[in-house]
């Protein structure tokens, strides 16, 4: 008989419900010894399903199953090609060729992410449990993944690349979205190399761009600035506080064929390159705001919301009076009501803008009806 994790009749009903997570200050008793990435079940006065424990954890375990059918490879062999199957219903074409295959808890595979680069896999874990149980899988998923042309899987481990099976990946590759080719750097990129889960809003900004001076701010690897350009903006300015970014992001100007030294880089901090750029009057017709997490916990929610609060008052400062304002968040401590009370009138400083359009995580990254934790990304259109 395994570990059993008991807990209060109230969490049993939203772990019924689909939420993934059983939180440690949720649990009544454990029955058993708990180790990371083993299987466990959970109950309340009943059972309630099967789960990978992380014990070192403030989330103790991570559902799997409503039945008892344990979290192993074939379970997970399962999940992916289910997983794998939507994805190719969403890409057809070949427009596209980087995406994210699995999405954790919303692929119903808690703690895993795989995100696809051409013909590379770039996996991901999220907890000891996940990281614990990864060996278990991982024949089930090069399996799956070698059927549909994955040649190479790797894992980005403690700032180093770690093959997992296959050829080595190159520490760049070249990309397409919605047929725009780009560069991704697979050794230095955030995450897993780019931050996938923006792409439709990419996509938007090539469509609202045209015949506008555009600012990014926080601009990574450039990928909003590329595709305002591309879709005709008559300059675009790129503020991120890391040179490297820039680097990446002029060389995807030459890639898509927009010739870099027509717009302008900037290595800054955002807020003072905003408190700057409104001294001296400088506006732009569309400001595109996407900073990392300001909440990367719950107690760091109240100072995040001073800080959207800061920042899109900046912002609104130095977009032109009838300019398009694309504010976004990807902080899962803060909710879509609470950022969007970051742009009223009264924050922004101003009441000629509405809220045109406000969106989620693209299809790619699916989430559970009561797994709002899922639900991190915003992205608000003000125009």
């Amino acid at each position: 008989m395994g570990a059993v994790i008991v807990v209060r009749k109230t969490v049993g009903g939203a772990l019924r419900g689909g939420h993934p997570w059983v939180f440690r200050d949720s649990v009544v008793k454990v029955r058993g010894t708990l180790h990371a990435g083993d299987p466990v079940a959970v109950e309340d006065d009943a059972f309630v399903g099967m789960a990978i424990a992380d014990p070192g954890s403030p989330i103790v375990a991570r559902m799997w199953t409503h039945d008892k059918r344990v979290p192993d490879g074939k379970l997970f062999e399962e999940r992916l090609r289910r997983a794998m199957a939507l994805r190719k219903r969403t890409f057809e074409g070949g427009e596209t060729t980087a995406m994210r295959l699995l999405h954790g808890e919303g692929d119903r595979t808690p703690g895993i992410v795989i995100d696809r680069y051409e013909h590379v896999a770039v996996v991901r874990t999220d907890g000891d449990a996940a990281e614990a149980a990864l060996p278990g899988f991982l024949p089930a998923m090069i399996k799956v993944l070698g059927e549909h042309g994955i040649t190479s899987i790797i894992k980005k481990q403690e700032g180093a690349v770690v093959t997992l099976d296959g050829e080595a990946a190159p520490p760049r590759i070249r990309i397409r979205e919605h047929g725009i080719p780009f560069w991704v750097d697979l050794a230095k990129g955030q995450k897993t190399g780019a931050f996938l889960d923006q792409r439709e809003n990419r996509r938007r900004v090539r469509g609202l761009a045209g015949g506008r001076r555009v600012l990014n701010l926080f601009s990574y690897a450039g990928g909003f600035s590329l595709f305002a350009a591309v879709g005709g903006a008559t300059h675009v300015t790129s503020v991120d506080i890391a040179s490297g970014g820039h680097a990446t992001a002029q060389e995807s100007f030459r890639l898509a064929g927009i010739e870099p030294q027509a717009h302008s880089f900037a290595t800054a901090d955002a807020f003072e390159f905003l408190k700057s750029a409104a001294q001296q009057k400088k506006t732009w017709d569309l400001v595109i705001s996407d900073p990392p997490s300001f909440a990367p916990n719950e107690k760091s929610r109240v100072r995040a919301l001073t800080a959207y609060r800061k920042l899109h008052r900046a912002a609104a400062e130095v977009l032109s009076p009838s300019g398009i304002f694309c504010a976004s968040s990807c902080s899962s401590h803060v909710s879509a009501e609470a950022f969007l009370e970051t742009l009223d009138d009264e924050t922004l400083g101003r009441s000629d803008l509405r809220l045109q359009e406000f969106f989620g995580p693209p299809a790619d990254h699916p989430t559970l009806p009561t797994f709002p934790e899922g639900r991190y990304l915003k992205f608000a259109v003000l125009a």
